[in-house]
């Protein structure tokens, strides 16, 4: 146990360095936004947050309406009431980086004045570690979605959240004998979290190159960010570095995020992006 706090406290160390030296220049805040969407995959739709394996958009950290949740529309609109009913859900549940650029395309359609979009977790949550997505591929389709939302809304705020660490969770839950049989009957990221137990050097080695994935994913939407400009603000890693308990993920699957674990990415991501 301790050789695995010692490793993971290393990686944390080694991911800060690189996206320290990544990280954007401050971004504009500006005025509020009257409108806004967000760009996602199944935890931006609150996948699993109050229901059975559906939907639940009223719990999204970024354009639900839940209170609890508290997330960035309803932040905004307590300083901003005409965003009231423009809090537009692009996201879809299963997405991966590559279907950016066409919700991004919604968003343009929508002529919203802020976009959060997190992506991620499915291109390095894979059936295995062959299928991940690589990270040329990764920013190619990053950089043609962000290209896109400046085509289309050159004046719109864009947040990019980081990647969640997908090692965190096998390191919470590994011990979780309901968390295992989950992961397991699913096929939950079996990149990340097959062998969830086994202290087998390749099973150790591999959950450290899948986390180096997410680690270079996060380098590359912090360089992606940058090039964007002003309109553009990277969380400098917050949501990757805050270190979720598992009673903050659901128990239907032990991946998605709660109702808590949805208010705490608001909670960070918000106060890590353009803080209005």
């Amino acid at each position: 146990m301790t050789l695995v706090r010692r490793a993971l406290a290393a990686l944390a160390g080694a991911t800060a360095l690189v996206l320290l030296a990544a990280s954007p220049a401050v971004a504009d805040s500006g005025p509020p936004p009257n409108s806004m969407a967000s760009l996602g995959d199944s935890i931006t739709r609150g996948f699993n947050a109050c229901g059975w394996y559906v939907d639940c958009t009223s719990r999204s950290f970024s354009t639900g309406d839940y209170s609890t949740v508290n997330s960035h529309y309803l932040r905004i609109r307590a300083v901003n009431p005409t965003i009231q009913g423009r809090n537009l859900n692009d996201a879809r549940s299963g997405a991966k980086s590559a279907d950016m650029y066409g919700q991004a395309g919604t968003a343009v359609s929508q002529g919203v004045g802020y976009v959060t979009m997190l992506i991620g977790a499915n291109d390095a949550c894979t059936s295995s570690e062959l299928t991940m997505t690589p990270v040329t591929t990764y920013r190619a389709n990053i950089d043609s979605a962000l290209a896109r939302l400046k085509a289309g809304l050159p004046n719109a705020k864009v947040l990019l959240v980081s990647v969640p660490d997908i090692y965190r969770l096998w390191y919470v839950g590994k011990g979780s004998g309901s968390a295992r049989t989950a992961w397991s009957a699913f096929g939950i990221c079996q990149s990340m979290l097959a062998n969830p137990t086994s202290t087998a050097q390749a099973d150790v080695d591999r959950r450290t190159r899948v986390r180096q994935r997410v680690v270079d994913f996060n380098t590359q939407l912090a360089q992606a960010c940058a090039a964007y400009g002003s309109n553009c603000d990277f969380d400098d890693n917050a949501v990757f570095n805050y270190p979720f308990a598992l009673s903050q993920v659901s128990t239907w699957d032990y991946f998605h995020p709660n109702t808590s674990g949805q208010a705490v990415l608001a909670s960070v991501s918000y106060a890590n992006g353009f803080g209005w």
